[in-house]
């Protein structure tokens, strides 16, 4: 991913916030004769000895399943917010642009076992049904649909490499950057969450005369 320096996102926290926040994620791998693309839900895990790795499933009719070998490198996107600003926010005349975050994961994958894949896709269950009124977990599935279980193959992909982005008008003034954040704020869910990451950033950006 192409990152410059003022674009760059170093900060853990809001990486693996990001990738928490915006876990359905693009994992892609090289296989011939053309790259193969699943888009799935993609889970943040610390391992026992504290690695981190990203826990996912697939249809075992999926081509890519064979890039589970422990051995071809693989990339996870995640998507952050995004949303369009248009050149008429500015005090000047300039071009319109796109403010987004996004998450690069680099690392290899491997298959799970029978009982691993049943672990990650409790832990999966689990984290979506939390906070529904009527939530349903995976012991409380009768036999017949934790069986459907032999109809995906799971793996975990290790955390090797991380690259990550935040393109949030940092290079505007002060002025155009707080009423990009105004305009953003009175906008639909993604332009707010945009607004939001900017707010986190304005202290760090500008200093107060007062």
């Amino acid at each position: 991913m192409y990152i410059p320096k003022r674009y760059e996102e170093d900060d853990p926290e809001e990486i693996i916030r990001l990738i928490q926040t915006y876990s359905f994620a693009t994992l892609i791998s090289g296989q011939p004769p053309r790259p193969v693309a699943t888009h799935l839900p993609l889970e943040w895990d610390l391992k026992e000895d504290g690695q981190a790795r990203l826990l996912g499933h697939v249809a075992r009719p999926n081509p890519q399943a064979r890039a589970f070998d422990g051995q071809q490198v693989l990339l996870a996107i995640f998507h952050g917010p995004h949303a369009y600003v248009s050149s008429s926010w500015y005090d000047h005349p300039n071009v319109p642009t796109w403010n987004y975050q996004a998450v690069h994961v680099y690392g290899v994958a491997t298959r799970l076992s029978e009982a691993e894949t049943a672990a990650s896709l409790e832990k999966l269950v689990s984290r979506y049904e939390a906070d529904r009124p009527e939530g349903v977990s995976w012991q409380g599935f009768p036999d017949r649909v934790k069986g459907m279980a032999r109809g995906v193959i799971a793996f975990e992909m290790s955390v090797d490499r991380i690259e990550a982005k935040s393109k949030l008008s940092q290079n505007r003034q002060q002025a155009d950057y707080e009423h990009i954040i105004k305009l953003l704020a009175e906008g639909d869910e993604q332009e707010r969450a945009v607004a939001e990451a900017m707010k986190k950033r304005h202290a760090t950006l500008f200093t107060s005369d007062s």
